[in-house]
């Protein structure tokens, strides 16, 4: 990638497919959103980039990317291979062009506190996925036909969707009378049989039906 590339590149902002930092300060916190770039769509992470765009560049490049190389290396599970570039704006500085590919081991995901916690993209935002999100992401790594039942919990579902338009795992629970668990089955179940659109957020994700408009 040249220079006149990466600064198109970053001129175009921050989206679902592109990263900034201005340095790698905090390699334990950025490697959330390499795990949330190639759980979603895969991308490109920038580091020597302000927030608002501008390509400033870092001196030492070559030491920011042997720390993300690093914790890229040791923080991420299952093993992520990704492609580093440096594009020099000087002498003493340039910018590290971490290539991430949409990856066919996801969702790949980090140990916090004895437990896995895996991230995705929305927007240009990267949020933590929730359990139907990691089951989604897992189940898409090889698309398959999906076979259901419809009876009366998947009734309820179609009713509340037809009135209110959208639905979270909590008041599909409570509307069909049914555990957490089998909520979350049920609708997982239906996202990846492409009945239902499963809309991720920071706080709790909703379903829609599929294709229709938010």
């Amino acid at each position: 990638m040249t220079l006149q590339e990466v600064k198109e590149l970053a001129g175009k902002g921050e989206g679902l497919q592109i990263e900034f930092k201005k340095k790698a300060a905090y390699p334990e916190k950025i490697v959330r959103e390499v795990i949330a770039l190639a759980n979603t769509q895969g991308g490109t992470l920038l580091i020597g980039v302000d927030d608002d765009g501008t390509v400033s560049g870092q001196r030492f490049i070559e030491e920011e990317i042997f720390v993300m190389e690093k914790a890229i290396r040791t923080l991420i599970f299952p093993p992520l291979q990704v492609e580093v570039a440096t594009v020099k704006l000087s002498e003493k500085k340039g910018v590290a062009v971490f290539q991430i590919p949409h990856s066919p081991d996801r969702p790949h995901y980090l140990w916090t506190e004895d437990k896995k916690v895996s991230y995705i993209r929305v927007q240009d935002r990267t949020v933590q996925a929730s359990r139907e999100v990691w089951e989604l992401l897992r189940k898409s790594r090889v698309p398959r036909d999906t076979v259901f039942t419809y009876g009366k919990k998947e009734e309820v579902l179609m009713k509340f969707l037809e009135e209110r338009g959208r639905i979270t795992l909590k008041e599909f629970s409570k509307a069909a009378g049914i555990p957490f668990y089998m909520a979350s089955k049920t609708l997982v179940r239906l996202a990846a049989a492409n009945v239902l659109q499963l809309h991720p957020q920071e706080s709790a994700d909703f379903f829609t039906l599929k294709d229709q408009g938010v």
